[in-house]
């Protein structure tokens, strides 16, 4: 009996702990990134899953992005096509956009609104090119290659999301764009995310991957880092491959308005919660704000 009266206070301190934290974060728009390398556990969908509808549930409004990286891999070896890249770029002709789209459009996307729409009816699934939610343009490699239909983002329709949140679902974004011609354009998610977190005044954007966060020269984990500092990181070359996205999306996001941005390890057992709701959190957040020596 006391072992249950033990258990039973402890999850009254955790609630009466989370209290706060509620209070601050109710009412705001946190954008959550999901990166395709979280995703491949079911165990890992299902917890992101009731971690986002726990969120809603308290009053936060989540946005998610995701990619799809991996997926799109597996599947253009299904069908044979080669799987290229320059200078980390996917070289998407129009074959392999149509396999993107296939995959973030018609299967990611589904099964995240699926796990999610479990709970109750929360969650909408669209793409960029869904009432022009993501204009994108051209973009070539960095040594100036052209790689198909791989773009950024020229504009968000902040509209179209903000609706959705007002009859308080979920909207759950592929990182797939389009330009006034109607010509579809794989973006990296990690780019949409931040765009999509400015243009929405959201309060938070997360980046939910398979690493820790960044770390320093010895292996250990920066937990905080402001705008100056990740700059700094970006041009030594200690930040490094898929990281530089994520950075680089980041900062233009706290540049643009966005209170903080938290890169973490999302197969972490309720990664999400202890970001939103604790005052360790975990990964790394980053700020415009400098930090203090």
């Amino acid at each position: 009996m006391a072992s249950v009266e033990g258990d039973l206070q402890m999850k009254a301190r955790v609630m009466t702990e989370v209290l706060p934290y509620i209070k601050k974060h109710r009412g705001k728009t946190v954008v959550i990134k999901l990166g395709g390398n979280a995703m491949e556990r079911t165990e890992v969908r299902k917890m992101f899953a009731s971690d986002v509808v726990l969120m809603r549930y308290v009053g936060i409004q989540p946005v998610i992005v995701h990619g799809g990286g991996p997926q799109i891999t597996e599947y253009m070896k299904r069908l044979s096509k080669d799987v290229q890249f320059v200078s980390g770029h996917r070289v998407t002709d129009t074959e392999t956009m149509e396999i993107a789209k296939m995959v973030l459009v018609g299967k990611v996307n589904k099964e995240i609104v699926s796990l999610i729409n479990r709970h109750g009816t929360l969650s909408m699934g669209l793409s960029g090119d869904d009432g022009n939610l993501i204009m994108a343009k051209r973009r070539l490699a960095e040594d100036g290659t052209d790689i198909g239909w791989v773009g950024n983002v020229a504009s968000i329709n902040a509209q179209i999301i903000e609706e959705l949140l007002t009859y308080e679902l979920i909207p759950v974004i592929a990182s797939v764009g389009t330009d006034e011609e109607g010509n579809s354009y794989n973006i990296n998610a990690d780019i949409v995310a931040g765009e999509v977190a400015a243009a929405v005044g959201a309060s938070k954007v997360i980046y939910m991957t398979d690493v820790k966060g960044i770390l320093d020269s010895e292996g250990a984990l920066i937990s905080r880092c402001d705008a100056l500092g990740c700059r700094s990181l970006l041009q030594s070359g200690a930040v490094s491959k898929g990281m530089i996205p994520k950075v680089e999306s980041s900062l233009a996001a706290v540049e643009g308005g966005v209170e903080s941005a938290t890169i973490l390890d999302g197969t972490v057992d309720h990664a999400l919660l202890l970001e939103v709701f604790t005052n360790e959190g975990v990964g790394t957040m980053i700020t415009d704000q400098e930090e203090e020596a």
